[in-house]
C-alpha cells in the first residue's frame, strides 16, 4: 500500500463548502471505483473562516485529499477525479507516520480544526541532522507549547503531477481544538502572556533550527474522514 496525497489550489473566492461537496459527491466515488481506501478530506470552509492562511501560492491552496492505493501507478483515475475540480492540482507520494493519533468522525468532520502546513527543509543540514531535530528535539516542542491533539507527518518521496511545487518536502497535519483557529492562548496552550510569549519563542526557535519559515504554507482546514 501507498500512500498519495494531493493538493487542490482554487481561487479564494469559490466557496469551501462548494470545495467540500465537489470532493464528497464527484471525486470519492470515482476514486473508490479505481481502489482508494482512507480516504481523508481536509479543506478550508466555513468552519475554519476565522483562520489566518499563510498563502504563498496563486491560487491558494484551499484543500488537501489524502488516500492510499496498492499501487501509486493505477492513480490516474483518482488524479482525473481531483483535477476536474481545481485549476491546478499537485500530488505526492508519501511516508506517512503519527506521532500524536487523533480521534476522527468517521463519515463526517474531526472535532476542531487542522493546520496544514507545506515545509521546507533548512539548507545546510544533512538527513541524519534534519530528521533528528525534526522527529526528536522538535516533536518534543511542537506537543508541550501547543494544544495539539493530532500530528501527522507527510514526507515526500516523489512527486506525482507535472509542475507540482518541488521547493517543500514534507506536508504537517496538526489538529487543534477549535478555538485555537482564533485564540493564540489555547493554540499555544497558554494560561497567561507570559505563557504565551514563551510557549511561541520555544516554538520559533525550534522551526528555525531546521525549516526555511520564508517558504512555508499554512492553511487552517475541516477534516473529513471519509473512509
Amino acid at each position: 500500500m501507498e500512500k498519495l496525497v494531493y493538493l487542490l489550489f482554487q481561487d479564494p473566492g469559490v466557496p469551501g463548502s462548494k470545495i467540500r461537496q465537489g470532493v464528497i459527491d464527484e471525486a470519492v466515488p470515482a476514486m473508490r471505483e479505481a481502489g482508494a481506501s482512507h480516504i481523508t478530506l481536509h479543506v478550508q470552509d466555513e468552519d475554519v473562516d476565522g483562520g489566518r492562511p499563510v498563502r504563498r501560492s496563486d491560487p491558494p491552496i484551499r484543500a488537501m485529499v489524502s488516500f492510499w492505493l496498492q499501487n501509486s501507478d493505477d492513480r490516474g483515475p483518482c488524479e482525473q477525479a481531483l483535477g476536474a475540480l481545481a485549476p491546478r492540482i499537485a500530488g505526492y507520494l508519501v511516508a506517512e507516520s503519527r506521532p500524536l493519533v487523533h480521534e476522527t468522525n468517521p463519515g463526517g468532520r474531526t472535532d476542531g480544526m487542522t493546520q496544514v502546513c507545506c515545509i521546507q527543509r533548512k539548507p545546510g543540514l544533512s538527513d541524519d541532522e534534519f530528521y533528528d531535530i525534526w522527529t526528536n528535539d522538535h516533536k518534543v516542542v511542537a506537543i508541550e507549547t501547543q494544544s495539539t491533539v493530532g500530528y501527522v507527518r507527510n514526507i515526500f518521496t516523489r512527486t506525482l503531477t507535472p509542475g507540482a511545487p518541488e521547493c517543500w518536502h514534507a506536508i504537517v497535519e496538526e489538529t487543534f481544538p477549535i478555538g485555537a483557529l482564533t485564540d493564540p492562548k489555547v493554540f499555544y496552550d497558554a494560561k497567561d502572556d507570559a505563557q504565551l510569549k514563551a510557549n511561541l519563542d520555544r516554538m520559533m526557535a525550534s522551526v528555525e533550527r531546521f525549516l526555511i519559515n520564508d517558504e512555508m504554507e499554512v492553511t487552517h482546514m475541516s477534516e473529513y474522514a471519509l473512509g
